[in-house]
């Protein structure tokens, strides 16, 4: 699809990005408590950014001008906050009734450690263990009523404080394991996008706040950019293991190893279709693993971005990742590596011409 192949340079990463990772990936930053999450990327962007502001929600947004006055205004997004809980109750003892933030299964919170507010305070969620319980209580499903947080007899947190899974961060072999690599391994890719910006392109990062409240941050930070198109840099959940009774998986909607995932289709955005097209053809052009993010339910900043202003073409390219929304999530460094990629070599050989919808014959 592309007429002029120009110089290609595959991203790799090595120890300095899988560190940046880790630092992000162990941050405690539930939505609408993002601030250990802002404070590294402040650190990482600045030095490259020709403007960086943080809005009234809490998005960092980040320019970084081409010298081309009529270059494209692109922006770019991932989500700095992940799923967790808030404190509602201080029931004395060091026990503490909370809430879930985001997506989240009670029945799979029992015995999980956590670490609790910006002290990252040690905690474990509780529940009567099994063999206490009467046969009534075993045939009812685990709510949040007969959940506590303890953080053990004189520990103190305030209500309000919020708690997240308590999973360092670790290399697998050719993976990666961490809590909240939906979006971390997003806001590297984007740290790293910034860094390494292509020359002919305005660009427009956006770290957003409250994704999993709702895409709040991103509604307010595309209004704010105003850009021509958006490119959403997600983890997205890969349904990819064997089914129980070992027949052929035919469900999947991703592949972990298969490369980035193109979104064509999700409960919130519909990608616009030259944007699809153009990074299929990008990715073929230069032999760059790719795969299609099956349509189906789910949805990411893509969401609100394309309908603010006067529409915005979208589309959003994830890393496949295992477990998400659970104490720990698993992830490729391959398809991490080759997201990035993808996207900087697409961004590189941006032209107008690619958002002028064709006329119907």
């Amino acid at each position: 699809m592309t007429k002029i192949k120009k110089e290609f340079h595959p991203f790799h990463i090595g120890d300095v990005q899988v560190r940046l990772l880790e630092r992000l990936s162990n941050a405690c930053a539930v939505s609408g408590d993002e601030g250990e999450v802002r404070k590294i990327v402040l650190e990482e962007v600045r030095p490259y950014a020709d403007e960086v502001k943080v809005d009234a929600l809490g998005n960092v947004l980040v320019t970084r001008r081409s010298k081309s006055e009529n270059a494209l205004r692109v922006m770019l997004a991932a989500h700095m906050d992940e799923v967790g809980f808030m404190l509602t109750n201080d029931e004395g003892d060091g026990l503490y009734r909370f809430e879930m933030v985001g997506g989240l299964d009670a029945w799979k919170l029992a015995g999980k450690a956590v670490w609790v507010g910006k002290e990252h305070q040690p905690g474990v969620i509780g529940l009567k263990p099994i063999h206490l319980a009467e046969r009534d209580e075993l045939q009812r499903p685990v709510t949040l009523d007969g959940l506590r947080i303890d953080l053990g007899l004189g520990a103190k947190a305030k209500v309000g404080d919020r708690a997240v899974f308590a999973t360092s961060f670790t290399q697998l072999g050719p993976s990666l394991r961490g809590k909240a690599l939906d979006d971390r391994i997003g806001v590297a890719s984007l740290i790293e996008l910034v860094k390494q910006a292509p020359p002919d392109i305005h660009l427009l990062a956006a770290f957003t706040v409250q994704e999993e409240n709702g895409l709040r941050g991103a509604k307010v930070a595309a209004y704010t950019f105003n850009p021509d198109l958006a490119i959403v840099l997600d983890c997205t959940p890969a349904y990819d293991l064997p089914v129980y009774d070992g027949s052929e998986n035919t469900r999947y909607n991703t592949r972990l190893g298969a490369g980035p995932a193109i979104y064509v289709a999700d409960a919130a955005t519909l990608s616009n279709p030259s944007l699809v097209r153009y990074l299929l053809g990008i990715a073929e052009d230069y032999s760059i693993p790719h795969q299609i993010r099956q349509p189906g339910g789910g949805g990411t900043d893509a969401g609100a971005i394309h309908t603010q202003q006067a529409g915005i073409p979208s589309v959003s390219i994830s890393v496949p990742g295992r477990y998400l929304h659970s104490p720990a999530s698993l992830a490729r460094t391959s398809d991490w590596e080759n997201s990035i990629t993808l996207v900087h070599t697409a961004l590189t050989h941006l032209s107008p011409e690619l958002l002028k919808y064709e006329e119907s014959l």
